[in-house]
């Protein structure tokens, strides 16, 4: 059975998010405050070993022409970084937008500018992987 977990990665947090356990829906997990690499990776190796995940979807932020910006360098490092040290597979998944889709959502539920702050790297990785999970399912 494939368990995937979708990561949205920012300079000071890690939106996370988890399927369910056929792989057909994604919901948000939680969100991780940043605070080393040793420490990000040891949370997220938690997750990982708690929930049996498989594979692990890694938002990479592009420009609106598709070529790959400063954050999007960060975030490839950032998943090196993983590879080398997880045993789970990884791939990359174009994110364009998806924070921003995040934030429409909640804004049309009426969710409060702070709720919304809070929410918005978990919602985002949702979005990532709910996409990553149907491009598979078509």
């Amino acid at each position: 059975m494939i368990r995937y977990m979708g990561l949205d990665v920012g300079d000071r947090t890690i939106g996370v998010a988890l399927s369910d356990l056929l792989g057909l829906t994604a919901q948000s997990l939680k969100t991780i405050k940043r605070a080393s690499l040793d420490k990000d990776l040891e949370e997220l190796k938690s997750i990982i070993e708690e929930k049996s995940v498989t594979v692990l979807v890694i938002g990479i932020p592009k420009n609106m022409n598709g070529s790959i910006g400063s954050q999007g360098e960060k975030v490839i490092g950032f998943s090196n970084y993983l590879k080398k040290r997880l045993k789970v597979e990884i791939v990359h998944w174009d994110e364009r937008l998806t924070s921003k889709f995040a934030d429409n959502l909640m804004l049309e539920g009426d969710v409060k500018r702070k709720k919304r702050k809070e929410k918005i790297d978990m919602m985002a990785a949702q979005n990532i992987l709910q996409s990553y999970m149907d491009s598979k399912n078509i």
